[in-house]
């Protein structure tokens, strides 16, 4: 099975399902990766460990993390089934970007940016990677968030492993009128 199939079924199981290979999720939503490996193969999604660390070393969105002595994996962000956070609140950068298709602009023009089935609005510190984002749902679109001022205003903000954005909600206000890629 190539990689990226094993690593989708990861972010399934470690973002969405855990439930669905027999896992609970702990703190900041870490499993053991003998339990992970364990209940995969128990749904006929089997890997190697040799597997795991080759999907988590070279996926290019840096998906997953390993603990320091390699017997944890957690997926970095996404999660759609409730995780306690364990990141620490940052001050972001003055402008950050989020990338989303023109069809869903006038509603997030009205109503702001809002986690819908995640834990938190998922953010780029570059245009570049918010256009990337934004064509995986159909003609991008990239807004600019006011995130210096949104921090000032109280909103926290968290900085994922793989260096993602994450906040609770953007309200319209923050969102400047959208650019093309």
């Amino acid at each position: 099975m190539d990689d990226k199939k094993l690593s989708k079924r990861l972010s399934l199981i470690l973002r969405h399902q855990p439930e669905k290979a027999g896992l609970v999720l702990g703190d900041g939503g870490w499993v053991g990766v003998d339990a992970l490996l364990a209940g995969l193969e128990s749904i006929g999604w089997g890997m190697s460990v040799e597997d795991l660390h080759r999907i988590v070393e070279t996926n290019d969105k840096k998906r997953f993390s390993l603990s320091e002595d390699q017997q944890m994996i957690r997926a970095a962000q996404g999660h759609s089934v409730e995780i306690v956070n364990d990141l620490e609140p940052v001050t972001p950068p003055e402008f950050l970007f989020h990338g989303t298709a023109t069809r869903f602009l006038d509603a997030i023009l009205e109503d702001g940016l809002k986690a819908m089935s995640r834990q938190h609005v998922h953010l780029s510190a570059d245009r570049e990677t918010a256009t990337k984002v934004g064509q995986r749902h159909g003609r991008p679109v990239v807004l600019t968030v006011a995130a210096g001022r949104m921090h000032a205003d109280g909103q926290t903000f968290f900085q994922a492993d793989n260096g993602v954005w994450l906040t609770a909600h953007v309200p319209a206000a923050y969102l400047s009128q959208p650019s093309d890629p």
